[in-house]
């Protein structure tokens, strides 16, 4: 966009799974997204304050990545296709998939393991070819 690099949103992590959550939010497709309705759902999705800094810098990491658009002349966001998308596919497979294998359900079935096994050496393999260096 501006040549400044687009900080990551990790998979897992509590903040981003409520960023997802946030966008999953059809009343922000109708209004717009603004700093204030952003820290709104968020305090109630973490279950504690989100300051007003960590909303402008969430805002920031969903515009450089291509998430959110901003409204020229105004601290408005809307929703970008890729965005909608993000938010979908994020909630859906936390809430489905990854919650309920964390929790203390029974194992999980060996289909869903050997496909969960396939994703990760997938990953692994992609991150191999870009040489990138395992997270710690």
């Amino acid at each position: 966009m501006d040549g400044r690099r687009a900080p990551a949103l990790r998979f897992g992590d509590p903040r981003v799974q409520a960023l997802a959550g946030a966008l999953c939010t059809t009343l922000l497709a109708v209004t717009g997204i603004t700093n204030k309705s952003l820290r709104a759902l968020m305090t109630g999705l973490l279950g504690h304050p989100y300051s007003m800094n960590r909303a402008s810098y969430d805002l920031t990491r969903l515009r450089r990545n291509g998430l959110i658009t901003r409204i020229d002349g105004r601290n408005l966001y809307h929703l970008t296709d890729d965005g909608l998308a993000f938010a979908i596919f994020y909630t859906k497979v936390h809430n489905r998939v990854l919650r309920p294998l964390m929790t203390n359900a029974p194992p999980t079935p060996p289909p869903l393991r050997a496909a969960l096994h396939a994703i990760d050496q997938h990953i692994n393999a992609r991150l191999a070819d870009a040489r990138l260096p395992a997270a710690a």
